[in-house]
């Protein structure tokens, strides 16, 4: 299929464009580049500069390219910038999607995967997060991802949309072959962090929380490969071609692994020590966030290929091995 991926610049955007090469399809990038790279694009891949709100753009890159189903990753993604600025949350994450829903609906594509999280479940009374537990956001950032679910079943409803929503839990790695991976300003995943502490690119890592109800006292938190994320939005295709049809799974591997963990597995596979310090929790912070998801393995058939911290650490360790001030045109 043709297939416009918006954010497709972005970290997890640009690892789905390379799944989709792979598995046959000609994906479009339409990416802003306020956080995206154009290095991050696999060579021969369209790039629209455009912003997501700019509708007639939008539109006109749907009917120029041919355009048959939707990628959505460009969101902003920061839950303590959400806190202070909701706005700005709510008019890109809420209102530009929206924006290019109304768009896509007017040009009859009426295919969409939807990148959402497991920040939409709030704070879980149980482990593991399963898909029919309640939904109950603590921060603007997940509350905009829940909105575009809800504003979701109504347009399956109401015009026919078939879409997929995806809930990420924590995104890692890079590609196998180092080729792209993570370069976020400011950075705030856990593995990129304790790789630039440990080549000293920055100062010590702080450690949020050591007496959480945990076998470590740190928070627990499920790592899943960003390659493993982008196989199973493509997975999905084959199931929205019935209009209509609304669905959504957890990604995660299921494996919840603690702070200090990660620290250790960033130590074993790059031989240097992780410097850190112990810091108080964070508010807001749960101790623990795992998925399961049997339920994108089962109707799916979505294999998990790095179910081992240290696997997905030696992807990023190889990235940021080569690429030690990410990408060349930040």
């Amino acid at each position: 299929m043709n297939v416009l991926v918006v954010g497709g610049a972005g970290y997890i955007g640009s690892h789905c464009v390379r799944q989709l090469l792979a598995a046959g399809n000609r994906p479009v990038v339409l990416d802003n580049l306020v956080f995206g790279h154009r290095g991050a694009i696999a060579a021969g891949v369209p790039l629209y500069t455009a912003d997501l709100g700019d509708e007639a753009a939008v539109g006109e890159i749907l009917k120029r390219e041919e355009i048959e189903a939707v990628m959505h990753f460009a969101a902003f993604a920061y839950v303590g910038e959400s806190v202070n600025d909701p706005l700005k949350y709510y008019f890109n994450n809420v209102v530009a999607t929206l924006g290019l829903l109304r768009v896509m609906l007017k040009h009859g594509v009426k295919k969409f995967v939807f990148s959402s999280t497991c920040a939409t479940y709030g704070v879980p009374t149980a482990m593991p997060i399963v898909e029919t537990m309640p939904q109950a956001p603590i921060n603007p950032y997940g509350q905009t991802k829940l909105d575009i679910e809800s504003a979701l079943k109504a347009l399956a409803q109401a015009h026919g949309l078939s879409f997929a929503a995806f809930r990420y839990f924590n995104a890692a790695g890079a590609a196998e072959d180092g080729s792209i991976g993570e370069d976020h300003v400011p950075e705030s995943h856990l593995i990129p962090l304790a790789i630039e502490s440990a080549v000293g690119r920055r100062p010590a890592l702080q450690v949020f929380g050591t007496d959480y109800p945990t076998p470590d006292g740190t928070c627990l938190r499920d790592y899943v490969h960003v390659d493993d994320l982008s196989r199973a939005h493509i997975a999905v295709f084959a199931k929205l071609e019935q209009p209509g049809t609304a669905l959504f799974y957890n990604l995660g591997t299921g494996r919840p692994t603690s702070v200090l963990e990660v620290i250790r597995a960033v130590e074993k596979v790059t031989g240097l020590k992780v410097p850190y310090i112990l810091a108080p929790r964070r508010a807001g912070d749960p101790p623990a966030l795992y998925a399961d998801s049997a339920k994108a393995v089962r109707e799916l058939g979505w294999e998990i290929k790095f179910n081992q911290i240290e696997a997905i650490v030696e992807t990023a360790w190889k990235w940021h091995r080569a690429n030690p001030s990410g990408f060349a045109d930040r």
